[in-house]
């Protein structure tokens, strides 16, 4: 049973060689999945900052730095797999990170937002999607990656709105940006959490 997370960016060259180029440095997995930890401790210090400062770089550099903790996730599992280094603990550093990962950048986003409550709320979401993904993986079932607000879109709407809310910032301009996009997070991942309580269900029920 594959329970990896599809993704079309891993069988591209560039990632493929990055992530031989990695393997050949003698870089564990499990040290790449810290370093994703660690992007985004930094990313989320920039956007409580963002709030704080109203500074457009504080929110260009929390955009690299959640493109760089996703890089981060992808190229922990192509070193693990494709370049041979899996180890015992593989597992849980592929998902325990992940948790942490999100938590930060949304709860930060919300206190960049000036609405916390509206971070935490995503935060909570997001866990809870990840939870029925891997309840239905515990269940026998293959792991339900579907979306609309699954990990990669979780991250590419913060992304956006990281960016968005940094032009705003440029050109002068107050627009809640950062929370209009925590909205579509938490709406998406509702309707996300909705979807695989029925995969489940219905898996459950073609049971013999």
């Amino acid at each position: 049973m594959d329970n990896r997370r599809p993704l079309k960016t891993r069988s591209k060259p560039w990632a493929q060689s990055l992530a031989r180029f990695i393997a050949a440095l003698k870089v564990q997995p499990n040290q790449i999945s810290m370093a994703g930890i660690g992007f985004s401790v930094l990313g989320s210090a920039c956007l409580v900052m963002s709030g704080c400062y109203q500074r457009a770089l504080l929110l260009f550099f929390a955009a690299v730095c959640v493109q760089l903790r996703l890089l981060c996730n992808m190229m922990d599992g192509l070193v693990a797999v494709e370049g041979g280094l899996k180890s015992n603990y593989g597992d849980l550093f592929n998902e325990i990170p992940d948790r942490i990962e999100d938590t930060l950048f949304l709860v930060c986003a919300g206190y960049a937002a000036h609405f916390p409550s509206l971070g935490w709320g995503c935060a909570v979401l997001a866990v809870f999607t990840a939870y029925l993904r891997a309840f239905g993986g515990s269940l026998g079932q293959t792991q339900d990656f579907c979306g609309p607000m699954a990990k990669p879109q979780r991250m590419f709407f913060l992304t956006l709105g990281c960016v968005i809310a940094a032009l705003v910032q440029v050109l002068g301009r107050t627009f809640p940006v950062l929370e209009g996009i925590l909205w579509i997070i938490a709406a998406g991942a509702c309707v996300t959490a909705i979807r695989r309580i029925r995969h489940i269900a219905q898996l459950t029920l073609m049971k013999p």
